[in-house]
């Protein structure tokens, strides 16, 4: 029972990374720069990604959100994908997925809220690309919803 769960993991694990690869992948080479995104905008009841720069859609991508469902995330752990305004604040150089970038989560709101709940609210949320090494997968990725690697970046 051990190792079938650990199989599963395993292969939910590689889908993931799949995802993120595509997002940051797709971000990253193919606008043109007068076209580039001043804005990220996830829709997760239709598992799209919006790029938007002065308010018009330059590019839509299909995407995963995190296991947790459709629900704003709540605290650490929950597999939840945030709701609320952020920004892309850092792009970790030595990450072991693909062009991996921080996201600004949690905001005030968000702390706001995990302290009325007596939760953490969590953090450290990334947008990436699968793991290095492991870009033949393809669009495998998108077949199932993700988050939390529990591994290092």
């Amino acid at each position: 029972m051990r190792s079938r769960r650990a199989a599963v993991l395993s292969a939910l694990t590689v889908v993931i990374v799949i995802l993120a690869w595509f997002v940051v992948h797709s971000l990253s080479h193919s606008i043109p720069l007068q076209q580039r995104a001043d804005r990220v905008v996830v829709l997760k009841r239709e598992h799209k990604l919006l790029l938007l720069n002065g308010g018009t859609v330059v590019r839509t991508y299909a995407i995963s959100i995190g296991k947790g469902g459709l629900e704003a995330k709540e605290q650490q752990g929950d597999h939840r994908t945030p709701e609320g305004l952020y920004v892309v604040d850092r792009h970790k150089m030595d990450s072991s997925f693909h062009r991996a970038v921080h996201v600004s989560y949690p905001n005030e709101d968000d702390r706001d809220r995990a302290q009325k709940l007596g939760v953490n609210p969590g953090g450290d949320i990334m947008i990436h690309g699968i793991m290095n090494g492991l870009g033949w997968l393809g669009s495998l990725h998108r077949s199932v919803d993700w988050t939390d690697l529990h591994c290092s970046y």
